[in-house]
């Protein structure tokens, strides 16, 4: 089961259609523009599961809108994409979809280079497999760091749960020995870069958030992995999307 907490309202400065409707070519390294684009994704970019669909297009060069949806709050047209109030949405002319596996695997057919999914089945079954420890494990380990020490705090005004936090952390640590022993000391997950790699360093990412940091120490051959996912053009492209809504929603 795939879960991240959201806030339950949005912030007031992000109501405003320029905020709400924050699109530009995720697949450039150009400035933003606040256009509407041809396909669509709902959500907001802290989510990992939400960023992980933003880093394919942007791998596969692909524009997208980022429509910003609250589950909690959900409009008529995210709905449509979304009936059970999940994110990322996803919208692409008359097709609708959501679930950012199910997102990936639909644009993976449609826009099959540079592929995400290996050929090779063995590879191929590696890269759902680390796609999945991000969405079952990992996510859900993350969780308490992020809603005590961001989500709560800064979205909904609670007084987040430290303890719960810092057994988050203790939580999270564990998990993540086993992505240290199959860190390749050069290249990607599985063999070849991947939704995999997307995946996992998308969740890495949304604990930054929280102020949370990847060991180095700890962890030298993920940390160095995460740091090869991070240079990617696509990678950096999405990330300046995501740094745009970001600011806009601080103000």
């Amino acid at each position: 089961m795939k879960i991240f907490v959201f806030p339950t309202a949005l912030p007031e400065k992000i109501s405003t259609p320029v905020a709400t409707r924050a699109q530009h070519k995720i697949g450039s390294e150009s400035e933003p523009n606040w256009e509407f684009g041809v396909m669509k994704i709902y959500g907001f970019p802290i989510s990992p599961f939400v960023r992980k669909v933003m880093v394919a297009c942007a791998e596969k060069g692909l524009d997208a809108e980022i429509v910003l949806a609250n589950p909690a709050q959900p409009t008529d047209e995210f709905r449509k994409c979304s009936p059970y109030s999940k994110i990322p949405a996803f919208e692409d002319g008359d097709y609708r979809l959501a679930d950012s596996t199910a997102i990936v695997t639909y644009l993976e057919a449609k826009h099959p280079e540079p592929a995400l999914l290996p050929a090779d089945p063995r590879a191929r079954g590696k890269a759902i497999w680390f796609e999945e420890v991000a969405d079952t494990v990992l996510t859900p380990a993350a969780g308490p760091i992020i809603f005590n020490r961001f989500v709560g705090p800064k979205f909904l005004g609670l007084e987040g749960d430290e303890a719960a936090a810092v057994e988050g952390e203790k939580q999270l640590a564990d998990k993540l020995c086993y992505m240290e022993e199959v860190a390749p000391a050069d290249g990607w997950l599985a063999g070849e870069f991947s939704i995999g790699d997307i995946s996992i360093a998308c969740v890495i990412r949304t604990l930054a958030y929280p102020g949370w940091q990847l060991d180095a120490a700890k962890f030298p051959a993920l940390a160095a992995w995460y740091g090869r996912v991070t240079e990617r053009p696509g990678w950096k492209a999405a990330a300046q999307q995501e740094n745009a809504i970001m600011s806009a929603a601080a103000g």
